[in-house]
């Protein structure tokens, strides 16, 4: 999440062996968020972190590490402050993408960014998707929203052979992976994953800890 322990926890990442690290843009209705985001959200913005404020931050990130840096956000930020202005002024910043979580595939369509499908995405969708999406698709494992799970969605495995048949598009699978073994298992199937809610409990003890939640997943991804 933007913030000014931001660019030190970008670095903790970095080290542990993070290829990309999204960078959350806090907004006060985060629906596809679930407590542990929806916490840090509230946070940020308790701290002043508003568009502009996060648009700095993630410019300092930038000039902190080298991987790849994509913001998460919400329709109404960008619709608030402007929809070209913010993905040119992001791009500036240092965005490689962007992710809007609630922008469906055929809205904004000039809003280059990363697509989101779920198990509940129909075909057409799913192929719409993979045609327009920024590099990679966004597999959402389940039905509800992000926070750590006991288990790996069983909707994942379906969702990966569906979308594999319209798209060679590379598959990275999110929503509900916070340990190395569901990360193993989620990229058995999947060409990477993406973790949220755990990561920011590891970041809730420091750096340090960040950089060693890291590890483990990169680890287990080996």
């Amino acid at each position: 999440m933007a913030g000014p322990e931001a660019p030190e926890l970008a670095r903790a990442a970095e080290a542990g062996g993070a290829d990309l690290i999204e960078i959350g843009f806090p907004f006060s209705d985060p629906l596809a968020d679930g407590p542990v985001i929806r916490r840090a959200a509230e946070k940020a913005l308790a701290a002043g972190m508003r568009t502009a404020a996060c648009l700095e931050n993630l410019r300092t990130i930038r000039d902190t590490v080298d991987v790849p840096l994509v913001p998460m956000t919400y329709a109404s930020l960008l619709e608030a402050y402007g929809w070209e202005r913010f993905a040119s002024e992001a791009r500036a910043a240092g965005a490689a993408s962007l992710i809007v979580a609630d922008l469906p595939v055929d809205v904004h369509e000039e809003i280059i960014r990363v697509q989101l499908v779920a198990p509940t995405s129909e075909d057409d969708r799913i192929g719409l998707a993979a045609e327009r999406t920024d590099g990679w698709l966004y597999l959402v494992t389940v039905a509800g929203t992000t926070g750590a799970r006991a288990e790996l969605s069983p909707a994942l495995a379906p969702l990966v052979e569906r979308t594999r048949a319209l798209t060679d598009k590379p598959l990275y699978a999110g929503f509900g992976i916070s340990t190395p073994a569901q990360a193993s298992a989620a990229a058995e199937l999947a060409d990477g994953v993406v973790v949220g809610s755990a990561a920011l409990l590891a970041a809730d003890d420091g750096p340090a800890a960040l950089e060693r939640f890291v590890g483990q997943l990169r680890v287990a991804l080996a």
